[in-house]
């Protein structure tokens, strides 16, 4: 039986990705991402994520993905959990609500330098006894938590010195060390049954090293926000896009991921460059990716990617609807 494209949908449960932690509340932080300093609280808007919940599984999506962080209340670590963390039995709640939609929920905790803002002090112990047990326990916490969920994604995307370079506080692991956390993290997944799954954007200055030593069990999602139309010299997103080709050509399982964070195009571009360009065999499915809160000023925002993504592949894979 032909194995069952993924179409997914990326959630966020925490806000604590990207502001950095020692700048102080209400004063506008950096130009990288433009978003608010750090706010102890998540501010999940409970109505706008049953209603996203609802849209998205009402345009057929099969796969939920949930950006964790510290919002949660986790019994290994309280002490990172925000205030307004959901507890485990009401996420327990969502959960099989989700599934009764006919989606497949998939948790995220992003283990990124550049995106650990969640892990509060922990974040400032990369690479240490501390941090390995911090995550090693919270990774087992989530597996139980999710039922022992098929994928686990753990982010590693944009650990750059670019990226972090109006916070307080930059950390870029080295080749080795990246290499060491990256295969520690992901074999604490799979002690769980889980396979893990990362953001693709490390190949984009390593591709030599990530050829190396990259297993083929990690899935990939490769990610590119701008428009395909574009694609010609000297354009940013050139080998952004070029890399979906180069993955598949080596091998890699992947699930492309658009976004209408620049354009609103992308999305419908995104999955027809993966039917067009991908085997078959190495396409496991869509990431539809807002990088919006779910909060009530991002609720059309939220769906508006939902759905873009549902009419390309009304358009595009109308046999799979």
């Amino acid at each position: 039986m032909k194995e069952q494209l993924m179409w997914c949908y990326l959630i966020h449960l925490s806000t604590h990705m990207w502001a950095d932690d020692a700048i102080p509340p209400n004063i506008t932080h950096g130009t990288w991402y433009i978003r608010p300093a750090f706010q102890e609280n998540n501010d999940v808007d409970l109505e706008v994520w049953d209603s996203t919940v609802k849209f998205v599984a009402e345009r057929q999506y099969n796969t939920l993905l949930i950006d964790l962080g510290d919002g949660v209340k986790y019994e290994s670590h309280p002490e990172i959990s925000a205030p307004d963390a959901w507890d485990k039995d009401f996420l327990k709640k969502k959960l099989d609500e989700i599934r009764a939609l006919g989606m497949t929920p998939i948790p995220k905790l992003n283990f990124s330098c550049g995106h650990m803002t969640w892990l509060k002090q922990y974040n400032r112990m990369v690479s240490s006894p501390i941090y390995y047990k911090v995550c090693a326990d919270l990774i087992k916490e989530v597996c139980e938590l999710f039922d022992n969920p098929p994928l686990f994604h753990l982010g590693f995307d944009e650990e750059t010195v670019e990226c972090q370079q109006e916070v307080e506080k930059a950390v870029v692991r080295g080749e080795k060390l990246w290499w060491h956390d990256l295969f520690f993290l992901a074999g604490e997944c799979e002690k769980y049954g889980a396979r893990p799954w990362i953001w693709s954007d490390y190949y984009w200055s390593f591709p030599e090293l990530f050829k190396k030593n990259m297993p083929k069990s990690i899935l990939q999602s490769n990610w590119t926000y701008w428009s395909f139309r574009d694609y010609k010299d000297g354009f940013r997103a050139n080998y952004q896009i070029a890399t979906y080709g180069e993955l598949d050509d080596l091998g890699y399982d992947q699930v492309l991921t658009g976004s209408t964070w620049h354009v609103d195009e992308n999305l419908y571009q995104t999955v027809a460059h993966g039917k067009n360009r991908i085997r078959p065999e190495l396409l496991k499915g869509f990431m539809a990716a807002p990088w919006e809160m779910t909060t009530k000023v991002n609720r059309f925002t939220l769906m508006d990617d939902a759905e873009r993504m549902y009419l390309a592949r009304k358009e595009l894979y109308p046999e799979t609807l």
